[in-house]
């Protein structure tokens, strides 16, 4: 059994079962579900779910050359690329395929109070980006124009709901305004998924957040 003490909820993860969520967030949970008994039993239960449903609903005709031409785009793919093995490190296994590798390959940008950002690649309106807080530090009071999700992989943080450490995900929404501050000890490392900006309060992190993107 886990340690985790914070979840996802239920509908991020139908939704994730479901494939209706943006890459930012999938990426969230994906990672969260590899460290979490509790929520990777949950999407085995949704899946599990969709398949009674998809053995439902009444079938498509295909037509005739379908299964030919599908053959034929398989041909012309390239080959699979071999799985290279993962070594065991802070990150799971779904978030060091998007940084081609584990903590040590972050390539860090300072955004601000000792604060370091890397944003990662994905479609869609919502963004994903590894943030590293200094022990110690506080991310500035801010509140949230959409949903966010903060997943812990090393460290720990707490506001004015809960303390979060590796494993547990924040899910904050228009109704919380908080003040993140890292522990001591280890810098706090976060995966964080939003689609929309922060609604900082301070004048001088809402001047900085255009260049930042958060």
């Amino acid at each position: 059994m886990s340690n985790i003490k914070h979840h996802l909820t239920a509908p991020l993860l139908m939704g994730y079962s479901a494939g209706t969520l943006p890459e930012a967030f999938n990426l969230v949970v994906a990672t969260h579900v590899s460290m979490c008994d509790d929520c990777r039993a949950a999407v085995a239960e949704y899946d599990a779910l969709g398949g009674e449903v998809m053995l439902d609903t009444q079938p498509i005709t295909m037509d005739a050359a379908s299964l030919a031409a599908t053959f034929a785009l398989i041909d012309k793919g390239a080959p699979a690329p071999t799985a290279k093995p993962r070594a065991r490190g802070v990150f799971p296994t779904p978030l060091q395929d998007y940084v081609s590798g584990d903590l040590s390959d972050v390539k860090w940008r300072k955004v601000g109070g000792g604060v370091s950002q890397m944003v990662l690649k994905t479609d869609g309106d919502a963004t994903v980006r590894l943030l590293k807080i200094p022990a110690g530090t506080a991310i500035p009071d801010h509140g949230h124009r959409g949903t966010e999700l903060t997943l812990v992989l090393q460290g720990a943080f707490v506001d004015e709901t809960d303390r979060f450490a590796r494993g547990d995900v924040e899910v904050a929404n228009e109704d919380l305004n908080h003040t993140p501050t890292a522990e001591e000890g280890l810098d706090c490392i976060c995966l964080a998924a939003t689609d929309s900006p922060l609604r900082f309060n301070g004048i001088i992190p809402r001047l900085a957040q255009r260049f930042v993107g958060i």
